[in-house]
C-alpha cells in the first residue's frame, strides 16, 4: 500500500562511526532483522543481552509473530522483556498485557470473506486469524500449516474462524505468490478504514489503524518515560515503516525493502551479517562475545 511522508536524510552507510548516545530502548523485527535468512539468531545474543540488562537497556523484539512465539524464542532472557507481538497490536511484559487493540469481529469475518472469495478464485491463499489466545486457521494442508507454525506456535484449526471465542488481534494472509502484487491489491477496500500491511515476501496483515509497531514504541517510550532519542529500531519490511519515525537511531538493514532504507536515518549491515547486534554494540561500546569491541 502507498505511504506518503517527508524526505528524510539519506540513510548514514553502515560503517560510518556513530557518536555514543544515552540508549535507553532497544526495539528490533525478528524476521530479515534479529534473525538470519535461516531463522537462526546472532551469535552472542544472549550474552549481548545480559549485557544490556546490566546498562539498564530495555531490549524489545518487535514482530508480526504472536506473542507465545516470541515468549518461547526468548525464554533465557523473558524476565522484564517487552514483546511487541502481532505488528504491535499486543504488547505484554511478565505475561502482563500492556496494550491491545483487536478488530470487531464484523471486520474479521468481511475480511476472511475476502480471502474466501480470493481462494476460490484460484490464489493460494490462506487466512489466520490471530487472537491473544492462539491463531486459528481453516487451512489443512501441510504446506501451509508448516509456514503457520513459523510464526504462531500456538494454532488451531477450526471449520470457521470467524466463529472462535477470542479477542482477534489482526487477519494475517499467508500468499504462496507474491503478496504485494496479488493478495495486497485484493484488500485495498480495507485499506480505507484499516491497516493493511505487506509484512513480507508472502504475507499481508489486516489491522486496526491505530495499531502498527510505531504506535507501540511510542506508547512504551510514554509509559516508561523514554525519548526518541534514546530509542534505536531496526527493521527490514513494510510494517516496520512507522517504528522507523519512532525513534531518532532508526536503522535499516542492508537487505531491507527500498522504501525501509527510504524511511530510517540509518543503515545496519544485513541480516545474515549479525546487523542489529554489531551496531548496538558499536553505539553502546559493548564488548563482542570473544572479548573485541563490538
Amino acid at each position: 500500500m502507498p505511504y506518503s511522508h517527508s524526505p528524510l536524510p539519506t540513510p548514514t552507510p553502515a560503517d560510518t562511526p556513530l557518536a555514543p548516545a544515552d540508549i535507553r530502548l532497544v526495539v528490533t523485527d525478528m524476521d530479515g532483522t534479529l534473525l538470519d535468512d535461516d531463522k537462526r539468531p546472532p551469535a552472542g545474543l544472549w550474552e549481548t543481552l545480559e549485557q544490556l540488562r546490566e546498562r539498564g537497556v530495555l531490549f524489545s523484539p518487535a514482530s508480526g509473530r504472536q506473542y507465545a512465539t516470541l515468549a518461547r524464542e526468548f525464554a533465557r532472557a523473558a524476565q522484564g522483556m517487552v514483546f511487541i507481538a502481532e505488528n504491535g497490536t499486543y504488547v505484554v511484559r511478565d505475561g502482563v498485557e500492556l496494550s491491545s487493540d483487536p478488530l470487531a469481529p464484523d471486520v474479521v469475518a468481511r475480511i476472511v470473506a475476502a480471502v474466501r472469495r480470493l481462494s476460490a478464485d484460484g490464489v493460494d491463499v490462506g487466512a489466520v486469524v490471530c487472537g491473544k489466545r492462539s491463531a486459528y486457521v481453516e487451512r489443512t494442508d501441510e504446506p501451509f500449516l508448516a509456514e503457520v507454525r513459523r510464526y504462531y506456535v500456538e494454532n488451531r484449526i477450526v471449520e470457521d474462524v470467524t466463529a472462535v471465542d477470542d479477542d482477534i488481534l489482526k487477519v494475517a494472509l499467508y500468499d504462496f505468490g507474491p503478496a504485494e502484487r496479488t493478495t495486497a491489491p485484493a484488500l485495498a477496500p480495507f485499506a480505507e478504514t484499516h491497516q493493511v500491511v505487506v509484512s513480507g515476501e508472502h504475507w499481508v496483515d489486516v489491522m486496526n489503524r491505530t495499531a502498527d509497531k510505531g504506535a507501540a514504541v511510542r506508547a512504551l517510550q510514554r509509559e516508561l518515560g523514554i525519548t526518541p532519542a534514546q530509542t534505536m529500531v531496526f527493521g527490514d519490511y513494510l510494517n516496520d515503516l512507522e517504528m522507523m519515525d519512532a525513534a531518532e537511531w532508526s536503522f535499516a538493514m542492508a537487505n531491507a525493502h527500498p522504501e525501509v532504507i527510504r524511511r530510517a536515518r540509518h543503515l545496519a549491515p544485513s541480516n545474515n551479517e549479525d546487523g542489529v547486534l554489531r551496531t548496538v554494540r558499536r553505539m553502546l561500546g559493548l564488548p563482542a562475545p570473544d572479548g573485541r569491541a563490538g
